[in-house]
């Protein structure tokens, strides 16, 4: 292999790692409901409207405990609004919730009955 093509090599891996590492350091964290937090008191879709969220970005979820939780759902459960497993709803139990972001459609809603049908379900796209 001839100096150039090393040096193209290098220079070809070198922004590579550049490109990969940034999009590692690029992750954000959204405060869902921002300062009004997770509850009955705005519509999910519009605080999503307009926010761009990617893969990897985290989703913090904060709420009364004991009054609502967050769970992450599947298409079918946030159409629904019925958890299929209660051990889910348990492990988001108090206060602060954080979600990593998947890359596609992420769903969550809040599990107490009649929460989500009244409108405690958010879906996000992560690109």
């Amino acid at each position: 292999m001839g100096r150039g093509k090393c040096t193209a090599i290098l220079v070809s891996l070198g922004f590579t790692l550049l490109v990969c590492s940034a999009s590692v350091v690029a992750a954000e964290t959204h405060v869902v409901g921002d300062s009004k937090g997770w509850g009955f008191s705005m519509s999910y879709d519009n605080w999503s409207r307009g926010k761009t969220f990617a893969a990897g970005d985290t989703l913090v979820f904060n709420y009364k405990g004991g009054v609502h939780n967050v769970v992450a759902v599947s298409k079918s459960e946030y159409r629904s609004c019925k958890v299929s497993s209660a051990s889910d709803m348990a492990a988001t139990s108090c206060c602060t919730t954080k979600f990593e972001l998947k890359k596609g459609v992420n769903y969550f809603i809040c599990g107490v009955p009649g929460h989500c049908a009244a409108g405690m379900k958010i879906r996000v796209v992560a690109n």
